[in-house]
Protein backbone atom coordinates (compact mmCIF):
# COMPACT_ATOMS: atom_id res chain seq x y z
CA UNK A 1 0.00 0.00 0.00
CA UNK A 2 1.36 3.74 -0.82
CA UNK A 3 1.57 5.99 1.73
CA UNK A 4 -1.30 8.73 2.23
CA UNK A 5 -0.26 10.99 4.88
CA UNK A 6 -3.22 12.67 4.67
CA UNK A 7 -5.35 9.63 5.57
CA UNK A 8 -3.80 8.96 8.17
CA UNK A 9 -3.41 12.46 9.40
CA UNK A 10 -7.49 12.32 9.24
CA UNK A 11 -7.83 8.89 10.49
CA UNK A 12 -6.27 10.31 13.71
CA UNK A 13 -8.47 13.51 13.76
CA UNK A 14 -12.00 11.72 13.49
CA UNK A 15 -10.87 8.41 16.15
CA UNK A 16 -8.84 10.74 18.61
CA UNK A 17 -10.75 11.79 21.98
CA UNK A 18 -11.10 14.26 24.05
CA UNK A 19 -8.85 13.80 26.59
CA UNK A 20 -6.13 11.01 27.35
CA UNK A 21 -6.91 6.93 27.36
CA UNK A 22 -3.21 6.17 27.86
CA UNK A 23 -3.51 4.63 24.69
CA UNK A 24 -1.50 6.70 22.52
CA UNK A 25 0.66 3.99 20.39
CA UNK A 26 -1.86 2.23 20.14
CA UNK A 27 -4.01 4.99 18.10
CA UNK A 28 -1.36 6.71 16.58
CA UNK A 29 0.28 3.00 15.00
CA UNK A 30 -3.68 2.40 13.84
CA UNK A 31 -3.41 6.29 12.07
CA UNK A 32 -0.14 5.21 10.84
CA UNK A 33 -1.85 1.74 9.38
CA UNK A 34 -4.53 3.42 8.22
CA UNK A 35 -2.34 5.76 6.05
CA UNK A 36 -1.04 2.68 4.35
CA UNK A 37 2.44 3.27 7.11
CA UNK A 38 2.19 -0.78 7.90
CA UNK A 39 3.95 -0.72 10.76
CA UNK A 40 4.14 -3.27 13.45
CA UNK A 41 3.20 -3.39 17.19
CA UNK A 42 5.45 -2.59 20.42
CA UNK A 43 4.88 -2.46 24.23
CA UNK A 44 6.05 1.32 24.96
CA UNK A 45 4.96 4.51 22.43
CA UNK A 46 9.43 4.70 23.50
CA UNK A 47 9.98 2.10 21.25
CA UNK A 48 8.77 2.98 17.65
CA UNK A 49 11.29 5.02 16.95
CA UNK A 50 13.19 1.00 14.92
CA UNK A 51 9.57 0.19 13.85
CA UNK A 52 9.32 3.92 12.02
CA UNK A 53 13.16 3.34 10.50
CA UNK A 54 11.89 -0.09 9.21
CA UNK A 55 9.09 0.89 7.19
CA UNK A 56 11.04 3.75 5.90
CA UNK A 57 10.17 6.97 8.02
CA UNK A 58 13.16 8.84 8.48
CA UNK A 59 14.05 11.69 11.30
CA UNK A 60 13.66 15.01 10.31
CA UNK A 61 16.55 17.27 10.59
CA UNK A 62 16.89 20.85 13.26
CA UNK A 63 15.29 23.21 12.28
CA UNK A 64 12.64 21.53 10.10
CA UNK A 65 8.82 22.50 10.75
CA UNK A 66 6.19 19.29 11.38
CA UNK A 67 4.38 18.74 8.39
CA UNK A 68 1.08 16.70 7.66
CA UNK A 69 1.68 12.91 8.24
CA UNK A 70 5.14 13.35 10.77
CA UNK A 71 5.16 11.41 13.40
CA UNK A 72 6.70 12.11 16.97
CA UNK A 73 8.60 9.60 19.24
CA UNK A 74 8.82 11.26 22.67
CA UNK A 75 11.04 9.45 25.09
CA UNK A 76 9.90 9.25 28.63
CA UNK A 77 10.81 11.51 31.74
CA UNK A 78 10.95 11.25 35.62
CA UNK A 79 7.92 10.90 37.20
CA UNK A 80 5.98 10.60 33.96
CA UNK A 81 4.46 7.96 31.78
CA UNK A 82 7.26 5.30 31.49
CA UNK A 83 6.10 4.44 28.32
CA UNK A 84 6.96 7.80 26.84
CA UNK A 85 4.71 9.21 23.88
CA UNK A 86 3.95 9.20 20.40
CA UNK A 87 1.82 10.82 17.68
CA UNK A 88 1.12 12.28 14.56
CA UNK A 89 0.29 16.06 12.82
CA UNK A 90 -2.57 16.56 10.56
CA UNK A 91 -0.60 19.85 9.77
CA UNK A 92 -2.81 22.07 12.35
CA UNK A 93 -2.51 19.62 15.83
CA UNK A 94 -0.98 16.46 17.00
CA UNK A 95 -3.27 13.29 17.87
CA UNK A 96 -2.65 10.43 19.97
CA UNK A 97 -6.00 8.71 21.70
CA UNK A 98 -7.15 12.73 21.77
CA UNK A 99 -6.74 15.77 20.29
CA UNK A 100 -3.30 17.54 21.95
CA UNK A 101 -2.78 21.12 22.61
CA UNK A 102 0.35 20.91 21.30
CA UNK A 103 3.39 17.98 20.49
CA UNK A 104 4.14 17.34 24.47
CA UNK A 105 0.56 16.29 24.99
CA UNK A 106 0.66 17.81 28.43
CA UNK A 107 2.27 19.69 31.81
CA UNK A 108 4.75 17.04 32.31
CA UNK A 109 5.85 16.55 28.82
CA UNK A 110 5.87 20.05 28.29
CA UNK A 111 8.25 20.97 31.53
CA UNK A 112 10.32 18.32 31.27
CA UNK A 113 10.76 18.49 27.56
CA UNK A 114 12.56 15.05 27.49
CA UNK A 115 14.25 13.51 24.52
CA UNK A 116 12.17 12.98 20.89
CA UNK A 117 12.08 12.10 17.74
CA UNK A 118 9.88 13.64 14.46
CA UNK A 119 10.02 11.21 11.74
CA UNK A 120 8.74 11.64 8.59
CA UNK A 121 7.75 9.35 4.94
CA UNK A 122 8.12 10.77 1.81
Amino acid sequence: MVWDKHAAASYARQHAGSSSHSRCAEFTRIAINAGGGEISNTRHAKDYCAVLEAAGFRPIGPGESPRVGDVVVIQPYTGGNPSGHMAIFDGTNWYSDFRQRDMWAGPGYRSARPAYKIYRKN
